[in-house]
């Protein structure tokens, strides 16, 4: 035996997990080794209006504007709740929703990945993807974001803390560690 743990191959999502939270928290790579640790479907809304649009979210919300935008992506998390038990990103505005946030909680599992401000800003930055930072003072604009968001994203069932310096798969396990008390959601495996 190497030493490796690997309990969590003996584990069964029983709902899907939706990690929720600021851009830039780190929910599609930490989404993608959570998948990969409990052996399920990774799968990211932002990804699913992209493709179903056939256009990026900057687009669409230009085209489109935002009202649009959160409708298509309240029919995309329902479609992606209705599927087998999987890991679900989701966009930063996303859990603002109250329509989401019960949908996600009577589903799934919410969980926050709380990351402070300078850390959010540290990783989107030098990003030009995040259409709601096209302002002249994109700082400003994350730190008003992250102000009005952070009571809401209070409200998911579990939170973990993003920290500069904790490797991905080091928060895919804390996230794990969090679900384990939740048999409802992940439980052993009857082998």
């Amino acid at each position: 035996m190497d030493g490796r743990d690997t309990r969590a191959q003996a584990l069964a999502l029983k709902k899907t997990v939706v990690l929720v939270g600021m851009m830039g928290a780190g929910k599609t790579a930490v989404g993608k080794a959570l998948a990969t640790a409990l052996r399920v479907p990774f799968r990211d809304s932002d990804a699913e209006i992209e493709s179903a649009a056939n256009m990026s979210i900057a687009e669409i919300f230009e085209r489109d504007g935002e009202p649009f935008f959160r409708a298509r992506e309240t029919q995309i998390i329902s479609r992606l709740l209705d599927g087998p038990p999987a890991v679900l990103s989701t966009g930063g505005g996303a859990y603002m929703r109250a329509e989401n946030r019960d949908m996600i909680t009577r589903r799934g599992v919410a969980v926050w990945l709380d990351a402070a401000l300078p850390v959010l800003w540290n990783r989107v930055r030098h990003k030009s993807t995040r259409p709601l930072l096209r302002t002249p003072d994109p700082h400003a604009t994350l730190r008003d974001i992250y102000e009005a968001r952070v009571p809401v994203y209070r409200l998911a069932d579990l939170t973990v803390t993003s920290e500069t310096g904790r490797s991905v798969e080091d928060m895919a396990a804390r996230v794990i560690e969090m679900l384990k008390a939740r048999p409802d959601v992940l439980a052993d495996e009857e082998i």
